[in-house]
């Protein structure tokens, strides 16, 4: 089964750039590795089994360009809330609080969180995504959560 480009592109490029954008950390990065993601697509002859094996597959082809990204160029540069709010168009003030602690995450806790909250993938989805353990998943879920806890609990401590 394969879909038109522009139909998917309709469908899955703001989880793309979500996805891509929680790794890279800067929206002009986020925007190449959709733009990638999408000309894989088109270019290679893979057929998939169902519309969820496409989005399945466009989400691990992002987050392996982000990743790859982020190696070659050897960046962990911040981003401003500013960048946050525009790129992810944060309607409310505690989701853009929310969104911007996620942010500071390490990525490998911030794209398991992003998966299994904002796309809602299950654990076994995302071991498959990511290529690793549904234990790791799970380890990295408890962790990431753990460390948001800690961060949100200390912004309420200094407010």
């Amino acid at each position: 089964m394969r879909e038109p480009v522009e139909d998917l592109i309709r469908q899955h490029q703001k989880h793309l750039f979500a996805a891509a954008f929680s790794i890279c950390q800067n929206t002009s990065d986020a925007d190449d590795v959709v733009q990638d993601t999408f000309l894989k697509y088109h270019i290679s002859k893979k057929e998939f089994s169902s519309p969820e094996h496409i989005k399945a597959w466009l989400l691990r082809v992002a987050i392996n360009k982000a990743k790859d990204l982020n190696r070659r160029l050897w960046k962990w540069n911040s981003v401003s809330i500013e960048d946050l709010e525009e790129s992810l168009a944060a309607t409310q003030n505690e989701d853009t609080w929310l969104l911007t602690e996620v942010m500071k995450l390490p990525p490998k806790y911030r794209i398991v969180l992003h998966l299994f909250y904002y796309e809602e993938y299950s654990v076994s989805e995302i071991a498959q995504i990511l290529r690793i353990s549904e234990g790791s998943v799970k380890t990295r879920l408890s962790r990431g959560r753990n460390m948001l806890k800690d961060s949100l609990e200390e912004d309420l401590v200094y407010d």
